[in-house]
């Protein structure tokens, strides 16, 4: 398994210069003028600002000067400084990324939990209402359009009801709490603020419900028909027979052998939703990379662009290796092969 681990680092510079080619040609070659978020319309008919900005940011040089620049800069940390908040990308993302992931994550619990409830529920009472009823409910996750459903839960539970709060992290008219992993349930957590604490929790709420229905379709589909073969095979049916509790036998024999699937799919899934959630952060005004990237393709935020899709790629990586690595701790087939 160490060797397949190494030979995926190795591989891993290689492919983020391959996505990281890719991005910029692409950005270089967008419709649009990127000297509007720089210098604004109006200045556009000044020859000398335009000349002055086109040099201080590099766009009087041809794309492949430009594309070796920014590889050796990359090559040295640097993503660049963007457009439009004329601050290095790399600081700007790191500044977001917290938000991201702690949405993430709380979508992936409520992803991963419901998906494995459902998928356990509709193989053990298979073909029964509740079969059906768990199938369409998590078909309804996965058919149903991110935007509308984020804006109807807005409309329900934040306008019509009060239930829940509106978009942002936290409410606007409270004092924003210190700022100390970026993570707002840890640091209201650290420095003991629990009226902050649930605020930033209540937040939390109805954009991870959204982002993490997306995620219980794949799941419970993937653990149902795990579910369903192992539920058929001979260990199971000799658990049965020598009197182990029904619940027994779906949850130590039969379950923990469907996840290990399920595990490859979890792996992606998270990656997914750390690029695939700009919808619900623009949505629920969630100041993330999402939101960050909508803003950096508004204005044509070359750096800004690029430094996003190699974040996201490289999340792709890391969760690909580390989804190999979980699969071979828990499957020994997996660990005899590598």
């Amino acid at each position: 398994m160490l060797r397949v681990i190494l030979k995926r680092l190795v591989l891993m510079p290689f492919l983020i210069l391959g996505i990281v080619t890719a991005t910029f040609v692409l950005a270089q070659f967008t419709k649009g003028n990127p000297l509007v978020s720089i210098i604004g319309a109006r200045a556009l008919d000044n020859p000398d600002v335009v000349a002055a900005a086109k040099a201080r940011w590099g766009l009087d040089r041809s794309v492949p000067e430009r594309y070796l620049i920014y590889v050796d800069n990359l090559a040295h940390g640097d993503l660049g400084t963007s457009f439009r908040t004329k601050q290095p990308v790399l600081l700007d993302l790191a500044q977001r990324l917290p938000a991201t992931l702690e949405l993430v994550i709380c979508a992936m619990m409520v992803g991963a939990v419901s998906g494995i409830i459902l998928g356990v529920v509709s193989a053990q009472f298979r073909d029964t209402p509740a079969d059906h009823a768990a199938r369409l409910f998590a078909l309804l996750g996965s058919c149903i359009p991110m935007f509308w459903l984020g804006l109807l839960a807005l409309f329900i539970f934040s306008v019509q009801t009060h239930l829940l709060p509106g978009p942002g992290r936290v409410d606007i008219r409270a004092d924003p709490p210190p700022t100390i992993t970026g993570f707002l349930l840890i640091d209201t957590l650290v420095s003991g603020e629990w009226a902050s604490f649930m605020d930033a929790a209540r937040h939390l709420i109805l954009p991870s419900l959204v982002l993490g229905w997306s995620v219980t379709g794949i799941v419970a589909r993937m653990v149902r028909a795990s579910m369903l073969d192992v539920l058929g095979q001979d260990f199971v049916t000799m658990a049965r027979s020598k009197g182990a509790g029904e619940v027994r036998v779906l949850v130590n024999h039969a379950l923990r052998n469907a996840l290990i699937p399920a595990l490859t799919i979890l792996g992606f899934t998270f990656a997914y939703l750390i690029t695939g959630s700009v919808l619900v952060e623009t949505i629920f005004s969630w100041p993330g990379i999402g939101s960050y990237a909508v803003d950096a393709a508004r204005s044509l935020d070359y750096p800004a662009i690029t430094g996003v899709t190699i974040v996201g790629g490289l999340g792709f990586l890391i969760a690909n290796l580390l989804t190999d690595i979980a699969y071979a701790a828990v499957d020994p087939r997996m660990r005899a092969a590598a």
